[in-house]
């Protein structure tokens, strides 16, 4: 790639970097921006001539071009930064703010647009001021800059601190009679030393004006500020010249080359072509410097933008990543406590299992005429306890993943079974007549007194022995084994028909729970999704303005960021969630969610079990280890649940962070459960379980002391596992 092509490129990048930090126009860094790209551009050698107004800089330049060819005068004068560049003929051109253009022979058009006002204001209205002049060192490629007075105007000063990034050399004038002042010192830092520009010529002026003996002590003076300023000339050249600027330019306006030689104009002339003409072969090693600190600047800008919002998204993503790694375990966990329950309740449903339990108290319950109360107080309470347990899975998975809400679980019960007892025996008592028809109970009323208690007799002799028929009884007693049997298959037909129903039920609740109990990452926040944008446009710009540097060798410290792009897994809008009460718990009470049309609707007459509470019972230590195992997918879900709520913010926990209380807290927590400070969370959980089933509130039903007393046990034995589970 050619050299030009390089320094455009690297001018795009530096002007795209400003544009996208909207580095305002007025501010130093953007000037300096345009000014260091546009001289990239520029192919000529540019020599600029700097100093404190009435130092003499015009003067010199005149005496250099052996004319008077710029405005000389005692006061400030110059009003615009004037380009000297070769031409023909000597001309002005003058190019305005809108683009006009005016060309002029000679350069008297320069007092009406290049010097200050009688107000001592430069004019608003010039965006260029070029003189053409017919000098053989211009015509070798070198353009004079002839730069206001510094220290008289804010204005002016900021023009040549913007102009000067734009020369290759800097010829900076010093006046004999009152070497380096303060803002000469303060400029030479802060407009060239600070900006990378070390090319600089000192030439004094002025000098003749002092006294023999002054003059020598003023020259001692001079070597120390040209040493102490390290200027990067090449080999075997001074940085420091005397030139006594008028009497040159008389010199030369005369012809005279005596005088010339001794104002020293003659021996600067002839260093300054050696100088320049090494230097134009390596224009690059006198302009990347300077690029390079203007670009430290953008890097750094870029940097204090990049950096932060990295940062912020980073955290975004990490405390979403780690929301959906919850819910995914929760996923899991919900779904395999979903599809316990849902297998306990299929196994519960099939017809072995529900003859095996219930045919004989169903018999029974017709015999007895009590079907119904029956049904509701055994059949219907432990169908609502296993539905209860279905159910409560796809609530949690709501509150979870928020999809589709839960429909309850209605399975409905069949119609009371009706029956019709056979004709009776005559050598009987006065039975019912036959073909007389009972609708879920009446057969004890029906039969009455002892042949009712024979009927239900034989209703469990039957089903235990499995006699269908005793050719050896009484005809009496072959009629109650008879209506017997008809009691036994009534209650077979209504369970078959309940287990059918059940089942289908159940199993179209089982594909629509599908619905609920699913995670689905959500679209990111267009607020987030315009955060990633910019910072993907920050760091294309910076890694951008990098490779263009490293093409123009020009060396930087920083390494460009990785192009990660949007192809990283990213959870948004999860909403915070509640964490699920603690164990103990009782049965999850009935909600109303609205019934979809697609809800399975009961058959006509039939009677179904909504999931209601559930009055707590005295249960078995089997029952106990039950509830607990069923516990432990509760409390794993609640624990992910409340670390959605604090996920970040224990992200930067460390263990030196700890209080003496929280110590002690922890302490008071293992002494509760009976672990020595050093155990395991395993060990900690295993002792939480034994402490547990021996403290259940559940156990102690029936003696309201103890209940009282273990209820208050078990919340500080639920208090201590908390505190040692964070620790996990």
């Amino acid at each position: 790639m050619q050299q030009n092509e390089v320094y455009k490129k690297l001018s795009d990048s530096l002007k795209s970097a400003s544009a996208l930090l909207d580095i305002d126009r007025k501010s130093q860094l953007y000037q300096d921006i345009i000014a260091i790209s546009n001289h990239l551009a520029n192919p000529s050698f540019r020599i600029g001539v700097f100093g404190p107004f009435n130092h003499g800089k015009s003067t010199l330049l005149n005496a250099m071009l052996g004319n008077r060819t710029l405005p000389i005068d005692l006061i400030p004068t110059t009003g615009a930064a004037i380009t000297v560049k070769y031409g023909t003929d000597l001309q002005t051109r003058i190019i305005l703010i809108d683009g006009t253009e005016i060309y002029r022979s000679g350069t008297e058009i320069l007092k009406e647009f290049a010097i200050l006002d009688n107000n001592r204001q430069m004019r608003k209205d010039v965006a260029s001021v070029e003189v053409f002049c017919p000098h053989p060192f211009l015509e070798t490629g070198v353009e004079f800059l002839d730069l206001p007075g510094t220290n008289d105007r804010e204005e002016q000063d900021n023009l040549v601190k913007e102009q000067l990034l734009s020369a290759d050399l800097v010829i900076q004038l010093l006046d004999a009679r009152k070497l380096m002042t303060l803002g000469e010192r303060e400029n030479l830092r802060d407009w060239l030393l600070d900006r990378k520009i070390k090319t600089v010529i000192f030439v004094a002026n002025f000098l003749n004006l002092l006294e023999p003996d002054e003059q020598k002590q003023v020259q001692n003076r001079l070597l120390f500020v040209a040493e102490s300023f390290r200027a990067e000339l090449p080999a075997g050249f001074s940085n420091l010249y005397r030139v006594d600027a008028l009497p040159a330019l008389r010199a030369r306006l005369k012809g005279d080359v005596t005088q010339a030689s001794s104002s020293g104009l003659v021996a600067f002339e002839s260093a300054l072509q050696n100088i320049v003409g090494i230097l134009q072969q390596n224009r690059g090693g006198v302009r990347l410097p300077r690029v390079q600190a203007i670009a430290s600047q953008i890097i750094l800008s870029l940097k204090a933008k990049i950096d932060p919002l990295a940062s912020e998204i980073k955290s975004i993503d990490d405390k979403n990543k780690a929301k959906i790694e919850i819910k995914q375990k929760a996923e899991k966990l919900i779904q395999k406590g979903f599809n316990t329950s849902v297998a306990e309740l299929r196994g519960w449903l099939s017809l072995p299992n529900l003859l095996i339990k219930y045919q004989t108290d169903a018999a029974v319950a017709l015999a007895e005429n009590n079907f119904k109360s029956w049904q509701a107080s055994t059949l219907k309470k432990d169908l609502t306890e296993l539905q209860l347990a279905v159910v409560k899975w796809l609530y949690q998975a709501y509150e979870f993943f928020q999809q589709e809400r839960p429909e309850d679980l209605l399975i409905c019960f069949p119609n009371v079974p009706q029956i019709t007892l056979p004709p009776k025996p005559s050598n009987t008592d006065d039975l019912s007549e036959t073909g007389s028809i009972a609708v879920g109970s009446g057969i004890g009323w029906l039969l009455g007194g002892p042949v009712g208690a024979a009927v239900v007799g034989s209703i469990s002799y039957i089903l235990n022995k499995n006699i269908q028929k005793q050719d050896e009884k009484s005809a009496t007693e072959s009629y109650h084994q008879q209506v017997a049997q008809i009691c036994i298959t009534a209650a077979e037909s209504y369970l078959s028909r309940f287990s059918s129903q059940g089942l289908s039920i159940l199993a179209e609740y089982e594909n629509k729970a599908d619905k609920v109990i699913k995670f689905e990452v959500t679209k990111e926040p267009l607020e987030l999704i315009n955060k990633r944008q910019e910072l993907q446009q920050l760091q294309n710009v910076f890694n951008q303005l990098l490779q263009e540097l490293e093409r123009a060798n020009i060396p930087s410290n920083y390494q460009p960021y990785p192009d990660r792009g949007d192809k990283e897994t990213r959870g948004q809008g999860d909403k915070e969630n509640n964490s699920f009460p603690p164990f103990p718990r009782q049965s999850p009470q009935r909600r109303e969610p609205p019934h979809s049309a697609g809800s399975s609707t009961p058959l006509r007459g039939d009677a179904c079990a909504p999931p209601l509470p559930i009055p707590p019972s005295s249960p078995t230590p089997e029952q106990v280890e039950a509830q607990f195992r069923a516990w432990e997918l509760d409390e794993e879900i609640a624990q992910m649940k409340a670390e959605m709520g604090s996920t970040g913010k224990q992200q930067n926990k460390t263990q030196s962070n700890k209080t003496q209380a929280e110590k002690n807290k922890n302490s008071r927590a293992y002494a509760t459960l009976e672990v020595q400070s050093n155990a395991s969370f395993a060990e900690v959980k295993q002792a939480y379980r034994i402490l547990v089933k021996k403290w259940h509130p559940d156990l102690f039903v029936d003696k309201p002391q103890l209940q009282k007393e273990a209820q208050e046990k078990m919340r500080l034995i639920n208090e201590a596992y908390t505190i040692l589970s964070e620790k996990k």
